[in-house]
């Protein structure tokens, strides 16, 4: 790792305990989590040393991203916590031979809606070639229902995202569910999570 900086993400702080009570109830207990996009490392530095047991993965696809994902590691001290992969959701293929028989549960937190589609459906082959049988996919985030109305806090940050990026956007729960089952995960649960996003959660079959 070079030295670049530690970055902080002020939604980690607010979600992580919400998202910690679901992942303790829903990943395996033992193996290894490949956490994709860990973005500033909060994550993987928190989740890392609250679940016994299991070893954490982080990865991401900017390579300066890496460095603050180390140094939060490096502060939690805790040696389940893996140094970061450079990998690239949008990728065919991941660079996790060291780690590949061990994988148990996919986590991708607040992804999905910033980057394109193409990333999401990268993202379901992945998850459905890396993970072995009863493997968990664990996404979590703003999503659009059908018959559900959407919050308008929701709505602007969609039309936020669109603006930055016509590629980006909030997903339809429905249209990642038919992905996922294109590559062999099953919708599993659905759990409403605060600030309006979702925690849903997929098995591999």
């Amino acid at each position: 790792m070079g030295h670049g900086e530690r970055h902080h993400s002020p939604a980690t702080r607010r979600n992580r305990e919400h998202i910690l009570v679901v992942l303790q109830r829903v990943l395996p207990r033992a193996g290894v989590i490949l956490e994709i996009a860990s973005g500033s490392g909060e994550h993987a530095a928190w989740m890392g040393t609250r679940l016994p047991g299991v070893e954490w993965q982080p990865s991401d696809a900017d390579p300066d991203k890496l460095d603050s994902i180390a140094m939060w590691s490096a502060e939690a001290a805790d040696t389940s916590i893996h140094e970061p992969l450079l990998l690239d959701a949008a990728a065919p293929r991941w660079p996790i031979e060291a780690i590949a028989d061990r994988v148990g549960a996919i986590v991708c937190i607040n992804l999905i809606h910033i980057v394109p589609w193409s990333t999401c459906e990268s993202l379901m082959q992945g998850a459905g070639r890396e993970l072995p049988m009863g493997g968990v996919l664990y996404l979590y985030g703003p999503f659009l229902r059908h018959n559900v109305p959407t919050a308008p806090s929701n709505e602007a940050f969609d039309e936020s995202l669109r603006a930055a990026d016509p590629s980006w956007g909030l997903r339809d729960l429905d249209e990642v569910t038919v992905l996922a089952r294109e590559n062999g995960l099953e919708p599993s649960e659905v759990i409403e999570m605060p600030a309006n996003n979702l925690s849903a959660i997929f098995l591999r079959r």
